[in-house]
């Protein structure tokens, strides 16, 4: 794929959704991070509904370490791995506590030492909380990048290197969140809804649906 062709891609996402947001749930770059952690294997649905019961009773390091591991437990008992969640939860709020006066730090390598924090939380943090140009590749923007040949790759960092290069930079702050609403709703796994896609004229993808 082209320089010209990845302009329009973004270009045409950038006029239908120009400003893009997460679809987690958060009022603070702290309740962020910790929705980004509960969202290993589960979705954005499902640790929505229990961040809305969680957050208005703890939603700064010292409340959650307050509840304790088992009264965060319960209030996180509905997602999936919630045992090593809370535990990975717990942990990293005492590190915020300890280390970084209770605040989420803005760097790599500060966010990646928290634990349930590998790079593709920290991207999300990253990119969402203190817009640095990072690039969180989950399986939906994976997908995208190698099916629509913006930037295909074998391997979650050569795809996340190849996408921080090739994407246009006015668009790079934006292009996680569009990559991964349009890998959730359009581009997805199974059936790729090609008729409904705005840049099937310029996607690589040559088995396309109608």
């Amino acid at each position: 794929m082209n320089k010209q062709k990845r302009e329009q891609i973004f270009q045409r996402f950038q006029q239908e959704n120009p400003e893009p947001r997460t679809e987690l749930e958060y009022q603070s770059t702290f309740e962020l991070l910790i929705a980004v952690i509960l969202s290993a294997q589960s979705t954005d649905v499902g640790v929505n509904k229990a961040t809305r019961k969680l957050f208005p009773v703890a939603n700064t390091p010292e409340a959650i370490l307050a509840l304790g591991l088992e009264g965060l437990k319960k209030h996180i008992r509905t997602l999936g791995l919630y045992n090593a969640k809370a535990e990975n939860v717990i942990k990293t709020c005492q590190l915020l506590v300890d280390r970084h006066g209770s605040e989420v730090p803005d760097d790599r390598a500060s966010l990646e030492a928290l634990p349930g924090v590998g790079r593709k939380t920290a991207n999300v943090v990253l990119n969402t909380a203190f817009r640095q140009p990072a690039m969180a590749v989950d399986t939906h923007i994976f997908r995208v990048s190698n099916r629509t040949g913006i930037a295909p790759g074998k391997t979650v960092l050569e795809v996340e290197k190849k996408l921080l290069r090739h994407v246009p930079k006015p668009y790079l702050l934006d292009a996680h969140h569009w990559l991964i609403l349009h890998g959730r709703y359009i581009c997805t796994a199974r059936k790729p809804r090609c008729a409904a896609c705005l840049i099937a004229d310029l996607c690589d993808f040559k088995e396309k649906t109608d």
